[in-house]
């Protein structure tokens, strides 16, 4: 072999070798991670107000038989917040309305007077939940004293003039027909009205569970 070709030979060779080693520069990239965004605050769960839970509420105006009809819508709002386990359902102060069942002036044949209500409605926030409640009723206060003392009146004044007119036995028919336009006008009168003052604390019941987002 000659010179030139072993010469030859070896520089090929270094070539070769020179570009086996060589490798190519990698850049490597570091990527920062983004920032996590925040979560959203938890949705508030509903919350399931049972059947039998006591609402006690504060009426806004008077409610009287003299005035209030059968139907009538009133306002109240809530004398204590509504809690579940710790957790405010409805705070105090919310506002409840409710509806006059029955408002009956009553009279001295059908008795004393009546007026009864129940709650409608809940309102938390800008939300509204309808409700089913027991009813509350009030009496008007008995007028059976006052009454006697009326017919009392009517049969002494009568007595007086039928004693007047035509001595012992005129007295005893004054006193009947006395007594007997004192009682007319006892039937023909109502007694007092049933009245719900404003600022009254009542407590109703519900009758149907309720199922709610807190406030």
């Amino acid at each position: 072999m000659s010179k030139l070709l072993i010469v030859s030979v070896i520089v090929l060779s270094l070539v070769g070798c020179s570009k086996t080693t060589e490798q190519p520069a990698i850049s490597e990239s570091k990527t920062t991670p983004e920032a996590a965004a925040p979560l959203p605050p938890p949705k508030p769960q509903a919350v399931t107000i049972a059947q039998g839970t006591r609402l006690k509420i504060r009426t806004e105006t008077e409610l009287s038989t003299k005035s209030a009809k059968t139907g009538d819508a009133f306002a109240a709002t809530l004398a204590e917040p509504i809690t579940i386990e710790g957790q405010v359902v409805a705070p105090r102060g919310s506002r409840v309305d409710g509806r006059v069942v029955e408002s009956d002036p009553g009279g001295r044949v059908k008795g004393v007077a009546t007026i009864s209500v129940r709650l409608t409605r809940l309102h938390i926030g800008n939300r509204q939940v309808e409700l089913q409640t027991g009813v509350f009723e009030r009496e008007a206060i008995a007028t059976k004293k006052k009454d006697a003392v009326k017919v009392g009146i009517g049969a002494g004044i009568g007595a007086a003039i039928g004693a007047i007119a035509g001595g012992g036995e005129g007295a005893a028919i004054g006193a009947a027909s006395g007594g007997a336009a004192g009682t007319g006008v006892v039937l023909a009168t109502h007694g007092d009205p049933a009245v719900i003052s404003a600022e009254s604390v009542l407590t109703f019941k519900l009758t149907a569970p309720i199922t709610v987002e807190p406030s």
